[in-house]
């Protein structure tokens, strides 16, 4: 069965600490959620697919899996240097270097990319989370 923050990680959580659960969730939401419809040149994308691959393939990558995404979306929305940098940023943050910050999305701009890192050290937050409860 799968273990979510949504249907079990949120209340456990209030119970233990009234209203953090609360607070962080709003947190979550406010990363998920942030977009300016826009990717590189091109307005007026919706972009939760992206959002929710990155989400998804951080919590994969620590091992939380959910029967109901198609993990292939992963592979075709992000590409191997995206995925490395997520992974090394991730688990290794100590090894990013700017080298693999420059190489995925060159031709995206800096706030997308930093949207790239909030979405996913908030990914590693809430896995991290439905792991100590």
């Amino acid at each position: 069965q799968d273990y979510t923050w949504e249907d079990h990680g949120y209340s456990l959580i209030n119970r233990l600490y009234p209203d953090v659960g609360q607070l962080l969730d709003e947190k979550f939401q406010v990363v998920y959620n942030l977009t300016y419809n826009t990717i590189a040149m091109h307005c007026g994308v919706d972009t939760s697919m992206l959002r929710r691959a990155i989400w998804n393939y951080v919590h994969c990558v620590f091992g939380i899996r959910y029967d109901d995404y198609d993990y292939g979306e992963v592979n075709q929305l992000l590409e191997r240097s995206l995925k490395v940098y997520i992974k090394t940023v991730a688990c290794y943050p100590e090894k990013t270097t700017k080298r693999m910050y420059m190489q995925f999305w060159r031709h995206f701009k800096h706030s997308e990319k930093v949207h790239i890192n909030l979405l996913l050290l908030e990914a590693r937050m809430q896995a991290a989370l439905l792991y100590a409860l």
